[in-house]
């Protein structure tokens, strides 16, 4: 077996908690609770001289059987379970590992409906970031475009000028996997990020970068500064922090698009999806939200 510098596990256990945090959303109990599990798996993955970057669904049983066997709570050893099949994906997706294992299903556990801001949020946040400098146009723009055209963080900080064909409103971007796709920018969301592109990015390029958006140094925008910029705007704007993510934005822009008619099929080259099931999980939040909607709004039985 390949053995894995200790170095460069470190590395990819901090790269996977970053991105819990600032592209999944976590919470900082659940990441402090991952961390905590992902020791116990390196410390496990170390005593029986395995790699703990190759996760596959034999290695994976013997150590939640083992996490039960000391008796460990249902509910720890399950979150040490999701928390293994979020790491795998994310290899995947950080290019440590090509193909996503197949791993045994976790026990079903209760469905919660996940964050989606309302359209009047999102103009709320995007009001707030109207300051009159050129962070704030910046901050605007971000925000636009990762709802006006679903965008990952990771994919909206690694735009560069050249990826913008302003010609046709097209954005050339890589997803998950390296996957090239292109993405439309239209309207408002076209208009907003050519005004910022032409009046206020010359003002924060330092450096003659080939970024679109730079930080406050002139640096290429990172993830976190992303996440603080939204949860900045967002709580100025009186919008709870727990919607204050950038997935989040990416799930509202699907599913108004779904209500607003667009088919699946169109949805999933849009957000980048490889299977139809991924995308399909929109219509059923839709319906969820709806349901939720129907049975608990006091005039919903009226709207007909």
């Amino acid at each position: 077996m390949k053995r894995i510098a200790e170095g460069e596990v470190q590395k990819a256990a901090e790269r996977f908690i970053d991105y819990m945090r600032l592209e999944r959303g976590c919470s900082e109990n659940t990441a402090k609770a991952y961390i905590s599990d992902l020791k116990i798996w390196f410390a496990y993955c170390k005593e029986n001289g395995r790699d703990p970057l190759d996760i596959n669904a034999d290695a994976v049983s013997r150590f939640l059987i083992l996490m039960q066997t000391e008796g460990r709570k249902k509910s720890t050893v399950q979150r040490a379970g999701a928390m293994l099949r979020s790491f795998a994906g994310f290899l995947q997706y950080d290019g440590v590992t090509e193909n996503m294992p197949h791993l045994a299903p976790l026990p079903s556990r209760t469905k919660t409906l996940p964050q989606i801001m309302t359209e009047g949020e999102i103009q709320r946040i995007i009001n707030a970031c109207e300051d009159g400098t050129p962070l704030g146009k910046r901050d605007r723009a971000v925000i636009e475009l990762a709802y006006g055209a679903g965008m990952r963080a990771t994919e909206i900080c690694s735009v560069r000028l050249r990826d913008l064909d302003a010609t046709n409103g097209i954005i050339y971007t890589r997803g998950k996997g390296g996957k090239e796709r292109t993405i439309p920018y239209v309207g408002t969301l076209r208009r907003n990020i050519e005004e910022y592109i032409h009046t206020y990015r010359p003002m924060l390029d330092k450096h003659g970068e080939e970024w679109l958006f730079l930080s406050k140094s002139g640096k290429a925008l990172s993830r976190e500064t992303l996440w603080v910029l939204l949860h900045k705007r967002g709580l100025a704007a009186g919008v709870p922090a727990s919607r204050l993510h950038p997935h989040v934005l990416r799930h509202t822009f699907a599913t108004h698009l779904l209500r607003g008619g667009m088919d699946q099929r169109t949805l999933q080259m849009i957000l980048g999806h490889s299977s139809i099931m991924t995308t399909e999980k929109y219509t059923h939040m839709d319906t969820e939200l709806r349901d939720s909607y129907d049975k608990y709004h006091p005039r919903a039985k009226y709207k007909h």
